[in-house]
């Protein structure tokens, strides 16, 4: 059984030339691969098993993310059912040279986990024990209500 804190993933993916739309942003479609990529690793890593994405809801593109800074993605499992994992996924626009951060992105997606015959699987249940994992499941859920913060 994992903790919210041991399925917690970061990435980072610098914005190209070939990332960005017409405005000189990043591409939406790219930043949701990027979350989908980060929660897919999240939520494997919690059940163990292949896990394939099954839902997306709110998917809120806040502010563009510019060519030359970086896209921060950040995401971990708050919340699981039989087969399947909540996964919370944000992203950041990030200057390189300062670390300063802003959120662009917030979505939340759910994977189901597959065995090698692709067929869904149990997936074990999810430990909340430290004041982090109550933290970031408290902040998922209520982000999921509608409850932004």
């Amino acid at each position: 059984m994992a903790t919210v804190s041991e399925t917690y993933i970061e990435n980072r993916e610098r914005i190209q030339p070939n990332d960005t739309n017409n405005y000189g942003s990043a591409h939406g479609g790219n930043v949701m691969r990027w979350m989908d990529e980060v929660g897919a690793l999240s939520a494997m890593r919690h059940a163990g098993e292949t896990c394939v994405t099954a839902y997306v809801n709110n998917l809120d593109f806040k502010r563009p993310i510019p060519q030359g800074e970086t896209c921060v993605v950040r995401g971990y499992v708050y919340a699981t059912g039989r087969t399947s994992l909540r996964v919370r996924l944000q992203a950041f626009r990030e200057i390189p040279q300062t670390g300063e951060r802003e959120q662009t992105t917030d979505s939340y997606f759910v994977f189901v986990a597959t065995d090698e015959d692709g067929s869904p699987t149990p997936v074990p249940e999810l430990a909340v024990e430290s004041d982090r994992c109550k933290q970031l499941r408290e902040a998922a859920l209520a982000g999921e209500s509608g409850q932004r913060g």
